[in-house]
């Protein structure tokens, strides 16, 4: 069930409120894919992205074909077990769509989502670590933690925590995120790395330090986006509670210094806009969006820094353009992105509705709909 991916139309931008351009981008990718076929057919956090971004629309709209779809999805890949058999166990990107697991069980009650929420979320108690204690980010990248583990394995784990009275998984994730940001924060401009391998045995990693070489634009949007999802389930009373939200500052607010003036968005290498060949990319430019909004919202940052939120989102809405037959498309999105230099980021192709891209973008639309309040 394809739609034509033509881009043909650019359109009036100020037609649709956040909300309904969230609802534009999951009418579109439900009109193009059954939720079986979501691609790839794995259990993964391409479709987790995206089906927890529609979940957030259908908590918005209360309109029951968004979590008949999410509900098909996950369906589809869970046995009455509870067993998730398309699931590799051994790379954090395929426990991120566990999170979807919650609301099905609270809406219906179906034992099975909670099974397999307890076969997915304790892998994590024996999960392969690298001598500080840091989650390998898959079984074949030994000792490297990647900044995307953390969206892939902080939220889930944290609402576990809070849902089942496993309050152990709070600091067991709060630990990984501080970790993380300890490795891979420069002091000079605030950023992380993309990665980091204690051992320094990786091609790409610093022979010193360990460090990836660039600030990978993707890569620093899911860890305050994870941040923040934590912060939902995490107890205001935690002993790590303070120490995070000074690092969710910390990131925020110098990644606004390296906003475009001109568009609003940020770039693929966040800090070298400076360079010609560099370029604007929108799934990173939608989840800083999406962090500033939602950190202003719950009291985080300071009410000045959604101007910045409006400046990112408004920069994203004037890229999108329409197809012949009036699905929105969603472009500049970088493709699935492992670590390398700044010629590897930026020879990376890009695609419109990129699943992770448009994850993203509904993400940052429906934090933007309650901004807008």
């Amino acid at each position: 069930m394809n739609v034509s991916e033509s881009s043909t139309n650019k359109i009036p931008t100020e037609a649709l409120t956040p909300i309904q351009w969230a609802e534009k981008a999951c009418e579109t990718l439900m009109a193009k894919f059954e939720p079986e076929l979501l691609p790839p057919e794995r259990f993964h956090y391409h479709q987790g992205v995206f089906l927890s971004g529609m979940e957030k629309v259908w908590r918005l709209t209360q309109k029951e074909q968004y979590f008949d779809y999410i509900k098909r999805w996950v369906d589809s890949h869970i046995l009455v077990d509870g067993s998730v058999p398309k699931c590799k166990t051994d790379e954090l990107d395929d426990i991120q769509p566990g999170v979807l697991l919650f609301t099905l069980y609270e809406q219906t009650g179906d034992e099975r989502y909670k099974k397999a929420l307890y076969n997915l979320v304790p892998l994590l108690k024996s999960w392969e670590t690298n001598q500080s204690g840091g989650f390998w980010h898959k079984g074949h990248y030994p000792n490297q933690m990647w900044l995307d583990g953390l969206y892939m394995a902080g939220p889930i784990a944290v609402q576990f925590g809070k849902t089942f009275g496993e309050y152990d998984y709070f600091d067991m994730m709060a630990y990984q995120a501080i970790l993380m940001e300890k490795h891979t924060k420069d002091p000079d401009t605030g950023l992380l790395y993309h990665g980091w391998d204690e051992t320094k045995a990786t091609n790409w990693s610093d022979p010193v330090t360990g460090l990836a070489p660039e600030f990978w634009g993707r890569a620093i949007g899911w860890y305050p986006v994870a941040l923040l999802e934590m912060f939902d389930h995490l107890p205001e009373d935690h002993k790590d509670k303070k120490t995070l939200t000074t690092i969710l500052q910390d990131l925020l607010i110098p990644l606004t210094k390296y906003q475009d003036p001109d568009t609003g968005l940020w770039f693929q290498v966040v800090d070298k806009g400076h360079l010609s060949d560099n370029w604007l990319e929108n799934s990173c430019s939608s989840l800083f969006v999406q962090a500033i909004a939602k950190a202003v919202r719950l009291g985080y940052l300071d009410d000045k820094y959604l101007e910045y939120a409006w400046k990112g989102y408004q920069g994203v809405i004037d890229t999108l353009k329409f197809d012949e037959n009036g699905n929105v498309l969603i472009g500049n999105i970088c493709i699935g992105t492992g670590i390398g230099d700044y010629d590897h980021y930026i020879a990376r192709p890009t695609s419109e509705n990129d699943l992770h891209g448009a994850g993203a973008f509904i993400l940052m639309c429906a934090e933007m709909s309650q901004a807008a309040k």
